[in-house]
């Protein structure tokens, strides 16, 4: 088997893209930015939000690999804030009676997405917008009735701060953490294992990956569970981090995600990309996101680089992929 060194293999990765992108990104903060985006202080507030965002951005790009989205994590978010905040900090009890509850309302919520998604066959993006929508009433409506207010206080210490709501290595939080064990199990499965490749026949052709016998109802329900679910992980952990949770925001993460996906080389369409893609795509965004301010531009301009770096992620990957598509191996090579 031929193992040599190929550029060209290299740049027919779905992740390519996202990873020049990446040096781009870095090189030109590196030179407009100064020393002070380089040091460790700069470091940590895109490495920061680059944690919390790629938590989500992962199982929601998994969910696009697979030909669905969920962006009913725009909700997700402030309602696991808000759920650990009202049992743990409004009724005072234990704090991993309100993580497990999180926790479980995030499955709930997957479960409900995923089983309408697979049994009305209406299209994830309508039904997970109305989740949304349900979910945020929900809990404004809850939290008021309970507490009497939209935002809720919560002190929270030992082995959960530790876990859940603390910084490491002095500015880097412990989200950071998280998300580097999270993106190499997610590697392991979606690249190394049986079921990245049935996700991978499901974003190429669902009836066809069923008919194959691919378990594609379960592993939707599945996709949807994880992508809730940690929203919800990281809506707590920013409550437990700050010591409170509001019922606003969380808004911010919906697109947030989506760009990251497709900047790190997954395609709206399905079937195509990688979990790494996106692990560089979510520093991608972090960086443009945090950047800006170490630089002497002027702030108003950071949206209109953010939406010229979505286009010119698209277009990127779109070319990665006709390469990758259109390649044709030499004979006799293996």
């Amino acid at each position: 088997m031929n193992r040599s060194f190929s550029l060209g293999g290299l740049l027919r990765r779905p992740e390519a893209g996202a990873l020049l992108g990446l040096v781009a990104v870095l090189i030109f903060f590196s030179i407009f930015g100064g020393t002070s985006f380089l040091k460790i202080a700069g470091m940590s507030s895109w490495l920061n939000v680059a944690a919390t965002l790629g938590v989500i951005a992962i199982p929601v790009g998994l969910l696009m690999i697979a030909g669905e989205l969920d962006i009913s994590v725009g909700a997700m978010v402030p309602a696991g804030a808000m759920t650990v905040s009202i049992i743990s900090g409004h009724f005072g009890l234990p704090i991993w009676v309100g993580v497990a509850a999180t926790l479980g309302f995030g499955v709930l919520v997957g479960l409900i997405n995923g089983l309408m998604v697979v049994r009305t066959a209406v299209p994830s993006l309508i039904v997970t917008l109305g989740s949304l929508f349900a979910v945020q009433g929900m809990v404004l409506g809850l939290s008021v009735f309970i507490t009497k207010s939209t935002s809720v206080a919560l002190k929270t210490e030992g082995l959960a701060k530790m876990l859940f709501g603390d910084f490491v290595f002095g500015q880097l939080q412990v989200m950071v953490i998280w998300w580097l064990v999270a993106t190499a199990a997610y590697v392991y499965f979606i690249h190394f294992s049986k079921f990245g490749n049935w996700v991978f026949a499901m974003g190429g052709d669902k009836v066809s990956a069923r008919n194959a016998g691919i378990p594609t109802e379960r592993l939707t329900i599945t996709l949807f569970v994880l992508s809730s679910t940690s929203a919800a992980f990281v809506g707590m952990c920013q409550a437990i981090l700050y010591n409170s949770a509001q019922v606003a925001g969380g808004q911010s993460f919906i697109f947030n995600s989506i760009i990251s996906v497709v900047v790190g080389g997954v395609l709206l369409t399905g079937g195509f990309g990688s979990v790494i893609g996106i692990f560089f795509g979510t520093i991608t965004f972090a960086i443009v996101t945090q950047g800006i301010y170490y630089t002497d531009f002027d702030r108003n301009w950071s949206s209109l680089i953010i939406g010229v770096l979505l286009l010119l992620a698209v277009l990127m990957n779109n070319t990665f992929r006709r390469a990758a598509l259109s390649y044709a191996p030499k004979k006799g090579s293996k």
